[in-house]
């Protein structure tokens, strides 16, 4: 089983960035894949970012070139670096750890708000 605990979401103008970060229970390294998820209002969920275990790591189109995932094995802690926001970013962004193709651990979710 594994913990994710987000943090770093809150109310940001357009153009200006945030830090999301999702601190995980255990050695991220033994977790296939480390994902950032967002659902925006009356939308669906859908994923931003991704990075695996091997390091390689995964964007939605619409993030490509302003938003890096990142990790920090040490603290067992992965990172999404938003830039450039823009209000359709407003969400609730979530992290999921992918212990495998078919089990999955939710965090509970950090809100980010982006006025324009």
């Amino acid at each position: 089983q594994v913990q994710l605990v987000e943090s770093g979401g809150g109310l940001v103008q357009t153009g200006g960035s945030l830090k999301l970060s999702c601190a995980a229970s255990r050695n991220i390294l033994s977790i296939w894949r480390l994902v950032w998820y967002r659902q925006g209002p009356g939308k669906q969920r859908e994923l931003v970012a991704s990075i695996f275990n091997s390091g390689s790591t995964n964007y939605a189109d619409s993030v490509k070139g302003r938003f890096t995932i990142s990790r920090d094995n040490a603290k067992n802690t992965v990172y999404l670096q938003m830039n450039s926001l823009k209000p359709e970013d407003t969400a609730v962004y979530y992290c999921k750890a992918d212990v495998s193709g078919v089990l999955g651990y939710w965090g509970q979710g950090t809100q980010v708000t982006v006025s324009s």
